[in-house]
């Protein structure tokens, strides 16, 4: 195969599976097949489920002795939404204008790709690397992210795998390929809050008490707290509501409850464990009391992560600058993706990959030339780090 073209045939075969969370549809042995040919020990891990099992697919070249990078990534994608909305089938791969359309193409079957490629180029100029290369695969990044990379986390742990650096391909760029890696992401919290009133005729208030009015005090105040003031690297905390309901659905009746749906973004300035205790704190201020007043449940489906600037870092600005000429910009904005969860065992983490305009809409698509200039950054931070490991052994 043509090496110019060589990435662009595996993202079209990627793409023509339709993998929809938490499917993988043979993606992963597709990849695996061209792993293991390099010389990979490969291992399907599956959890999860009979009706929403999970694939996971984990890849190491080397003995674990060696410094180590991981590509990290995920192999589902989110559905399709109405298929009379696409100009094309979505899993038919299909050129447009230099673009490449179909769901996935973006986030993040591209980037699976190029990661692949870029380690068969590597391989075939340095049989004998100073570093080990691994692949953490997932079918379930889009869906409840709790029998992907999480499990295969615990699994590594348990067996006492090193690694050191992590690539995670997620679709970090805004303009063109580079331009924007993710060094850290925000940590997430959501909560419920159930406040308890007692439900009335509208028409005579003194027998009821209205929810709704006993938490639109302490609402206020929480919408106007300021939580932290962010660092460096992050920004502040931020706490919005997403869903409120309450109510009957008849105009003359005070509800007896009202639900409220929150979510924290929160920096390392922040831990969960303060802001739940603030927040409790500002409920009670304005005379509503645990288990008599309001119920909460929490879910922490994140802790926030940082990689400042060193190997790892240094490593993917030099590539990128050396392939585009782009001085890349440290981002820790957007949303959380399963580097959260690697950031737990791997102490240097990013994120980069192709733009991500069109990331989850209708007609999702990637550059034609976009695609190579990522491969070869890839290419480019092995060679790097496998030079870097080499000077310092």
């Amino acid at each position: 195969m043509d090496p110019m073209h060589a990435t662009l045939r595996l993202t079209e075969e990627l793409l023509a599976r339709p993998s929809v969370t938490p499917l993988d549809e043979g993606c992963q042995a597709v990849i695996a097949a061209r792993l293991s040919a390099l010389g990979f020990a490969v291992e399907t891990i599956e959890s999860g489920p009979a009706d929403f099992r999970v694939t996971n697919l984990w890849a190491r070249l080397g003995t674990g002795r060696q410094p180590t990078l991981v590509f990290a990534g995920h192999t589902d994608v989110v559905p399709t939404g109405p298929l009379a909305a696409w100009a094309s089938d979505p899993f038919v791969p299909t050129h447009r204008d230099g673009k490449l359309f179909g769901r996935g193409a973006s986030d993040m079957k591209a980037s699976l790709a190029a990661m692949v490629v870029a380690c068969e180029e590597f391989v075939a100029a340095h049989p004998s690397p100073a570093i080990d290369i691994a692949f953490l695969l997932t079918s379930d990044e889009e869906g409840p992210a709790v029998d992907g990379t999480v499990v295969v986390c615990k699994a590594l742990v348990a067996r006492g795998e090193r690694l050191d650096w992590c690539i995670v391909g997620e679709p970090t760029s805004v303009e063109r390929t580079g331009d924007m890696i993710k060094n850290g992401r925000r940590g997430t919290m959501s909560g419920k809050l159930t406040v308890k009133g007692v439900q009335g005729h509208i028409a005579y208030p003194h027998l009821a008490r209205n929810p709704i009015h006993m938490a639109a005090p302490a609402l206020a105040e929480l919408a106007a707290t300021v939580w932290d003031e962010g660092n460096a690297y992050f920004p502040p905390t931020s706490w919005q509501i997403s869903n409120i309901h309450g109510g009957t659905g008849a105009s003359n009746v005070i509800p007896g409850t009202v639900v409220i749906d929150f979510n924290f973004r929160f920096s390392t300035e922040s831990t969960p464990e303060g802001l739940q205790q603030r927040l409790a704190a500002i409920l009670q201020r304005h005379g509503l009391q645990p288990q008599a007043d309001f119920d909460l449940a929490w879910t922490v489906g994140g802790l926030p992560f940082l990689t400042t600037p060193g190997t790892l870092v240094d490593a993917v600005r030099s590539a990128i600058a050396a392939e585009t000429g782009i001085e890349t910009q440290l981002s820790t904005t957007g949303g959380t993706s399963d580097g959260r969860f690697i950031a737990q065992i791997c102490p240097q983490v990013i994120e980069l990959g192709p733009p991500n305009a069109t990331i989850h809409q209708v007609d999702e698509h990637v550059a034609v030339a976009d695609i190579e200039p990522l491969k070869n950054i890839y290419r480019r931070t092995l060679d790097h780090l496998a030079a870097s490991a080499s000077a310092g052994a």
